[in-house]
């Protein structure tokens, strides 16, 4: 045999072996750690309903097309919620909005982008409305507030201003600053 070809045999053996040990020391790919941001659980087309820890009765009712609950902090996403809160005589105050968030232990509602609220109308109360684009809602305090501009109606009468605060049982309102109202005597008619 030709040692040339003693050499070429042994050198594409050792060309062989090396990329065989290069292919197996590769770096292997390493699973992704575990997204704390991804949500627990999402729902679809629910609706939740939410008992006072006193009395058993029912303190809030939501109606959403999603909702997504995130692991890392407990906290849940709404799509177009609606939340039905009862007042003192048992009729729900209806709270719309395009977005909406829940703390942990359902004790702050975040509400954003054209938040409506409508008060239950009932024979002898005078039904109220308000319109603005953000509001936060504490159900354990019957509260609702929001710094933004607000519009109230009620029949014969609109008010605008800026910073709102509602006692959802009570229907006391404020309006905080920059208030104007407009009576319409015909509308109350």
């Amino acid at each position: 045999m030709n040692w040339r070809t003693v050499l070429g045999t042994v050198l594409l053996a050792a060309a062989i072996l090396s990329g065989w040990s290069a292919w197996r020391q590769r770096e292997k790919p390493v699973p992704a750690a575990e997204d704390d941001a991804r949500s627990d659980y999402v729902l679809h087309d629910f609706e939740l309903i939410a008992l006072d820890k006193q009395t058993g009765k029912e303190s809030m009712t939501l109606k959403a097309p999603e909702m997504h609950r995130n692991r890392a902090d407990q906290t849940s996403e709404i799509t177009t919620p609606l939340f039905l809160l009862p007042d003192n005589a048992g009729l729900p105050w209806t709270l719309r909005a395009r977005t909406g968030w829940i703390s942990a232990k359902g004790e702050e509602m975040r509400l954003r982008g054209d938040v409506e609220g409508d008060s239950p109308s009932s024979g002898n109360v005078v039904p109220t409305t308000f319109r603005t684009q953000s509001l936060d809602v504490y159900p354990q305090q019957d509260l609702a507030r929001t710094p933004a501009a607000v519009t109230m109606t009620r029949p014969g009468i609109t008010q605008s201003g800026v910073g709102f605060e509602a006692n959802l049982k009570t229907r006391q309102y404020k309006l905080l600053s920059q208030v104007k109202t407009r009576y319409e005597p015909n509308a109350a008619r």
